[in-house]
């Protein structure tokens, strides 16, 4: 590997674009978790407000499980 050509300052404004580039990468994957975090806790919020089905006790055991098909 031949580095003749290079000056050092180049050497060193492409490693501090580098590290720039891997510091935006880095914020944004932050920011995607965090989104996804939210998304998650809102998608619970909404499985939990769905209402309970209402308690079969107390009903004859029989109670749904025909079906007249020919009314």
């Amino acid at each position: 590997m031949d580095i003749s050509g290079v000056s050092a300052n180049g050497a060193v404004s492409a490693a501090l674009a580098q590290q720039q580039v891997y510091a935006q990468q880095e914020a944004g994957v932050t920011m995607f978790k965090k989104a996804l975090d939210t998304q998650t806790a809102n998608a619970l919020t909404l499985v939990d407000s769905i209402p309970r089905p209402p308690s079969t006790q107390g009903l004859p055991s029989n109670l749904g499980n025909i079906i007249n098909t020919t009314a």
